[in-house]
């Protein structure tokens, strides 16, 4: 089974990108499966419904999220309506809509998409190694052919500790939040696919996806004032990964980095 994963999706410029762009690749590549990050979606902030299904027209199959979940508060009332949007597992317990799920690709095969938030600098939640633990308890794997887990955290070392803990248990971990691609994408010792983080989907022109101007000021001055800056809206760049697992088990067969249009396009 082959997957493509696509980091944040960063305001109208991310949206464009995957608009232009992935159609092409899941031609190209023989994809089965699209997931991607979409909480920086809507403007930056969260996401919505009628930008849900934009991006499943473009081909996305499942959508994950992070700690921008909520900033588009029409989205509590639409969550539990859609099983193929996701929220951070760990979010504290009563919170609306699906941590985890399973589902069945074009040519009837299933894979596990599993949605976790770090601890480390980020908002509160529970444990995100405990509630992982939750998570595969209550994962069929019989004829699973994919476990998938965005891992969405700031920071490196919390991401590569989840990797190595899942090593050989799930097919792939992929990082989000950081918005910068990392060049670590590896076959982990028990099979398992890692990348530290896989990017964003939007304009690399920018500070995190954000227009420059802004942020440079803010950080030149030590402007502690917070607001909301808004995304660049430049060329986007589609960033993300293809794993591919193998036919005997749901391990990884391969990892390959994805980086197509706008400024660091290859």
């Amino acid at each position: 089974m082959k997957i493509i994963f696509l980091g944040d999706v960063m305001g109208r410029s991310g949206r464009h990108a995957l608009r232009d762009h992935l159609p092409g690749l899941i031609d190209e590549h023989q994809i089965d499966f699209v997931i991607a990050n979409g909480e920086n979606s809507a403007g930056g902030f969260g996401i919505t419904e009628p930008i849900c299904k934009e991006l499943y027209s473009y081909g996305v199959n499942v959508i994950t999220t992070g700690n921008h979940l909520w900033d588009q508060k029409e989205i509590s009332n639409y969550i539990d309506k859609d099983n193929k949007l996701l929220k951070p597992y760990n979010f504290a317990e009563g919170t609306p809509g699906l941590g985890f799920n399973t589902y069945i690709d074009k040519n009837g095969k299933k894979i596990a998409v599993i949605n976790i938030m770090g601890n480390l600098f980020m908002r509160s939640c529970d444990n995100a190694f405990f509630k992982v633990e939750e998570v595969l308890k209550n994962i069929d794997t019989q004829d699973l052919s994919f476990i998938f887990v965005d891992f969405h955290a700031e920071a490196t070392s919390e991401k590569m500790a989840m990797g190595h803990h899942l090593d050989g248990r799930v097919t792939a971990v992929v990082g989000t939040h950081t918005h910068v691609p990392t060049a670590d994408a590896v076959i982990m010792e028990h099979g398992t696919a890692f990348q530290t983080d896989a990017g964003m989907c939007g304009d690399y022109d920018s500070v995190i996806g954000t227009k420059k101007n802004e942020f440079v000021r803010k950080f030149a001055t030590q402007d502690t004032e917070r607001k909301r800056v808004p995304p660049a809206d430049g060329e986007g760049t589609l960033c993300g990964v293809i794993i591919e697992s193998n036919k005997e088990n749901y391990l990884a067969q391969s990892i390959m980095p994805i980086r197509i249009g706008g400024k660091i396009g290859i």
